[in-house]
């Protein structure tokens, strides 16, 4: 199972961005998919969560702002940026609990990272 992560870039503050997390290669079901950041010095921290359900939650700083979303048919969930900040700026991660055939439990599994990089 590989998860690809993009959509990353250089972008204005108040502007938009849109990033994509594909997940591949043999997998039974995706359970809940987050999406984290981490900017230099500082530790990861979860943006954006989302669940199989569709239940989804937000870290205050991006309430209202930032917004997930997924699509089942193509195994990829979205983090829509909108009235970006230069304190958004990080490389943003994506992680996804994936239940892969045969196996007794689901497992975690991460992608690579994308930078974003909003300018004041």
């Amino acid at each position: 199972v590989q998860l690809q992560a993009s959509g990353g870039g250089l972008v204005q503050a108040g502007g938009s961005l849109r990033l994509s997390c594909a997940a591949s290669g043999s997998i039974f079901s995706i359970k809940a998919t987050g999406w984290y950041r981490q900017a230099p010095g500082k530790q990861r921290e979860l943006v954006a969560h989302i669940t199989s359900g569709g239940n989804t939650n937000y870290a205050d700083s991006v309430k209202g702002r930032f917004t997930i979303s997924r699509d089942n048919a193509k195994n990829t969930v979205y983090l829509q940026m909108t009235s970006l900040k230069p304190e958004d700026t990080a490389v943003y991660y994506c992680a996804a609990t994936i239940e892969i055939p045969g196996a007794p439990i689901p497992y975690d599994y991460w992608g690579q990272g994308t930078q974003v990089t909003v300018s004041s």
